[in-house]
């Protein structure tokens, strides 16, 4: 664990140092040293063309990502949890995506859950040296009940996060599968990880703000570790959202959208068909395509692990 006092240990600062100078995520480049003189618009230009080469970067990991999310979803189905681990940015990010699921899949707030070093402070503060206590995460893991039927994600820019990697150490040794993504090569959270996502994004606009291009790269493989593996669960059925919760008007209305399309009626008819599946898009879909009542519906549907599309063809 590194903290304040330890950066007055000239050996350790130095080490520290040497860390820092050979991390993409820390380098800097000399023209963009006239930032501050440019006009707005080309500003704008510069850092759209940087953020530009995120997505990049991301296809290059196509593989280690998909297999997360195969991994993921097998732990799912054992009634697994996905938990990330992360300190600032990364963090946050992590909190974010689990803290979207329930809303837009329809999940428990216990399948997905973000841990952040420091705790809920540290989601709009900082706090000073949570992310160098490499036994934090794996006191939270512990109040989790971590077994080997969960899968945790640690995130972390620079790859060497001493929180991050205590977590991951801690849950691989539970039999955990271990996911690591990270903006730099060769990371300690890559090695400390079954699975190494490291999608390197090299130097950010402003030199050491991770939370710009290496953010924004670690948003969009979270977004396709939940998302992917929900679709593999059945969340989803030809491409649209079928197990989302109803809790506002836009909600209830997308809800209603959503049977007209896939079950070809009419608002009135979904709109019935949603009253009598207690809200369910995914029943009144099935009640509507086969014809099938509502309980004989909702028995196709726990038959088929709740995979809209199998107990179409069940009841057809």
């Amino acid at each position: 664990m590194l903290n304040s006092d330890a950066l007055n240990d000239d050996s350790r600062l130095t080490a520290l140092l040497s860390v820092l100078e050979g991390l993409g995520t820390e380098a800097s480049t000399t023209e963009r040293g006239d930032l501050d003189l440019l006009e707005t618009v080309e500003l704008v230009r510069r850092m759209n063309a940087e953020d530009a080469r995120v997505p990049v970067a991301v296809a290059a990991c196509v593989a280690e990502i998909a297999a997360a999310v195969d991994g993921i979803t097998e732990r799912f189905r054992r009634g697994g949890r996905l938990i990330y681990i992360g300190a600032g940015t990364a963090g946050r990010v992590g909190v974010l995506d689990a803290s979207e699921c329930p809303p837009t899949f329809g999940t428990d707030p216990s399948m997905v859950i973000g841990l952040i070093a420091g705790g809920e402070t540290a989601i709009r503060s900082a706090v000073e040296n949570a992310e160098d206590d490499g036994e934090a995460a794996e006191a939270s893991l512990r109040d989790l009940e971590l077994s080997e039927n969960d899968t945790v994600v640690g995130i972390s820019a620079s790859g060497r996060t001493p929180y991050v990697v205590g977590g991951l150490d801690y849950a691989r040794g539970i039999g955990a599968l271990t996911v690591a993504i990270a903006s730099n090569a060769d990371s300690a959270i890559g090695a400390a990880a079954e699975i190494a996502i490291e999608v390197v994004t090299g130097p950010e606009f402003i030199s050491g703000s991770t939370r710009l291009k290496s953010g924004t790269a670690q948003k969009l493989v979270v977004n396709m570790l939940t998302t992917l593996s929900m679709i593999k669960l059945g969340k989803t059925y030809r491409g649209v959202m079928v197990d989302l919760q109803a809790t506002n008007e836009k909600l209830h209305a997308r809800s209603i959208r959503t049977v007209t399309q896939l079950a070809g009626v009419g608002v009135e008819d979904a709109s019935a068909a949603l009253a009598s599946a207690q809200g369910s898009v995914k029943l009144a879909v099935l009640m509507l395509v086969t014809g099938a009542s509502a309980d004989a519906s909702a028995s196709a549907l726990a038959a088929a692990d709740g995979i809209l599309r199998d107990a179409i063809s069940a009841l057809s």
